[in-house]
């Protein structure tokens, strides 16, 4: 099965950050596509002019007719919630939608005969890595309730894969971050705890600051070190496990990262060098359970997906700066 035979794409939680960048990827490769979303975290202006349905993953009702009209043949599962913090605090929320929920949405598609799935994972569920490069075949000991439940759907999938056929690709993204070129879709900082949606924040407000957590670290700026990843090129990493499925993939867990890594310090100067300000920030006690350094060894990505990053810290930088400016002015 080619792309051209592989039907529209049904892309639940399309209305948020990375959902929404993908959506576009899509579009410009000529798939139609569908949004599914609560519009709970995500705006009805992000997926600009694809079609949307407001409604949840676990309605099987709903999924079904969506795929019915819409004729839907493949799936991308973005719809979660993620925030470290909360899913400790809130386990149930993250059971019940993140896990039970991608339960219900799989069976509507199997008893609408959709198959593929791309699923939206996480680095997270490999903990604090023994190693960098962190390589697929890394030991899997997620650290939060997010992380596990993650690691959990990756499990699910993969037995759906034995029992039903079912195939996917499970996406193991490292920190997506960045801003559409042309500035139309960004990453809401209202909802972000990411780092670089809030040295924005930190240099474009008064009276906002930034905390990094540790400065005491084996690192060569004694700070953490991420892998950071333009959405631009995550949302092309979508479309590529799309493609291998539609021509027959088996079902794989893939990372999706770099394979280079920037430490909290340079993100606050590559920042201030864009900007041309400073960062406000103070270095304050480290984080419990926060990885010193983990970044993505790309190669079986490039191996199964053809897939390769191609913007690095300063692209992603220059566009969130660009993107978050632009929304000040609206």
């Amino acid at each position: 099965m080619s792309t051209d035979d592989a039907g529209a794409v049904l892309v639940t939680g399309g209305a948020g950050y990375i959902g929404s960048h993908t959506v576009r990827a899509l579009r410009e490769a000529g798939r139609d596509v569908v949004v599914l979303d609560t519009l709970e975290l995500g705006t009805r202006e992000a997926v600009i002019d694809a079609p949307l349905v407001v409604g949840d993953i676990a309605d099987r009702d709903l999924v079904a007719a969506t795929i019915a009209e819409h004729r839907v043949g493949q799936v991308v599962h973005f719809a979660a919630y993620k925030s470290v913090g909360e899913s400790m605090g809130h386990p149930e929320k993250y059971w019940r939608n993140n896990v039970s929920g991608t339960v219900e949405l799989v069976e509507a598609c199997l008893a609408s005969g959709v198959d593929q799935l791309v699923f939206s994972s996480s680095c997270s569920v490999y903990g604090n890595p023994p190693s960098v490069p962190v390589t697929e075949d890394a030991p899997i000991a997620p650290e939060s309730v997010y992380a596990e439940s993650k690691a959990t759907v990756e499990k699910i999938l993969g037995w759906y894969g034995v029992t039903s056929g079912f195939r996917s690709v499970a996406l193991r993204y490292f920190n997506a971050a960045g801003a559409s070129f042309d500035q139309r879709i960004g990453e809401d900082w209202t909802y972000s705890i990411n780092l670089i949606p809030i040295a924005m924040k930190a240099v474009l407000l008064p009276d906002h600051g930034l905390k990094v957590f540790g400065g005491d670290y084996d690192t060569p700026d004694g700070t953490c070190i991420r892998d950071y990843i333009h959405v631009d090129d995550l949302a092309s990493a979508h479309v590529k496990a799309l493609d291998h499925l539609a021509g027959g993939g088996d079902t794989v867990n893939v990372n999706v990262g770099t394979g280079v890594g920037s430490s909290v310090l340079e993100v606050i100067n590559a920042t201030a060098a864009v900007s041309g300000k400073d960062v406000p920030h103070e270095i304050v006690e480290r984080r419990a359970g926060d990885p010193m350094e983990t970044y993505a060894d790309p190669t079986f990505a490039e191996e199964t997906l053809g897939w390769r990053a191609r913007y690095g810290l300063d692209q992603i930088i220059e566009t969130a700066y660009a993107w978050h400016l632009a929304q000040l002015d609206r």
